[in-house]
């Protein structure tokens, strides 16, 4: 895994699990109502359960940790980090939160919204992956500089952002927590959409393993197109490329020529697939 970058060593020293005292240096308070969310937070959606939860809690104790924000140009504050307390904390009664005044840009403001919830497993993976898509189409930064920001390997990054090429009803399911990753890394191997969501709800009906799953993608391709037995100098070979360019590899051999087939999916991959190609001895 790649080292975390120093936007997260930031992160990392603003959020601490201990409580604080009202003294501490940064810490204030503001209003709820002189608080807003920010729209392009990550996640999305926030059981209602787990709320009324910490709600009891906010209730008891109070709310331990500040909520991180920003000042806007009106004069209203924006969460950057937080927005679950923050909701926890209305839902409560309270009138006022602590918090930490941060003077960031929008792109800090972003990354640091994206690996709180990363670091707290709060995200989904739909969510996780437009959280990726947004950094790099708001802010044109590249799945290697996103793998930095958030330490995490490059492929970990391309593989999430594969799940946006899920159907909606299926993303549907994922975000719901029907489907794992592990199913739909398996479902996007499935060419026709119609087939992809019928799969996608026998698993999620029926709770089928991802193994189950890729069985029954066999099975479907085996009826669309009988599989010819391979050479086992094939099978070794196009194990051997995945491996190296940490992607699908497939070999189809011909009487007379034959084909290798590379997957990718955006124009970085291919740009990755050159250079593993072009460095390699």
């Amino acid at each position: 895994m790649a080292k975390r970058g120093v936007l997260n060593q930031r992160f990392n020293s603003i959020f601490d699990d201990n409580s604080f005292d009202e003294d501490d240096e940064g810490v204030s308070t503001l209003k709820l109502t002189d608080i807003e969310p920010n729209k392009s937070q990550p996640r999305k959606n926030f059981d209602i359960t787990a709320l009324n939860t910490l709600a009891d809690s906010i209730r008891q104790n109070g709310v331990i940790q500040p909520l991180l924000v920003r000042s806007m140009p009106d004069g209203t504050y924006q969460i950057v980090a937080g927005e679950r307390r923050w909701r926890a904390a209305k839902m409560a009664g309270l009138t006022e939160v602590p918090v930490l005044v941060k003077e960031l840009t929008d792109l800090q403001a972003q990354q640091i919204a994206l690996i709180e919830n990363l670091q707290r497993e709060n995200l989904n993976p739909i969510e996780e992956a437009n959280g990726y898509k947004e950094l790099m189409d708001k802010f044109g930064m590249t799945q290697e500089e996103v793998a930095r920001v958030v330490g995490k390997a490059r492929s970990s990054i391309a593989n999430s952002l594969r799940l946006l090429n899920l159907p909606p009803i299926i993303a549907e399911m994922v975000s719901n927590n029907e489907l794992s990753t592990g199913h739909c890394k398996v479902l996007l191997g499935v060419s026709e959409t119609k087939d992809m969501v019928e799969l996608a709800h026998k698993a999620a009906g029926k709770d089928v393993s991802v193994r189950e799953m890729e069985r029954m993608v066999k099975a479907l391709d085996k009826k669309e197109k009988p599989e010819k037995k391979k050479d086992t100098f094939y099978t070794e070979a196009e194990i051997s490329l995945a491996k190296a360019l940490e992607t699908n590899v497939s070999i189809v051999p011909g009487k007379k020529k034959s084909t290798i087939q590379i997957e990718f999916y955006t124009d970085e991959d291919l740009t990755d697939i050159v250079n593993r190609l072009a460095n390699s001895k």
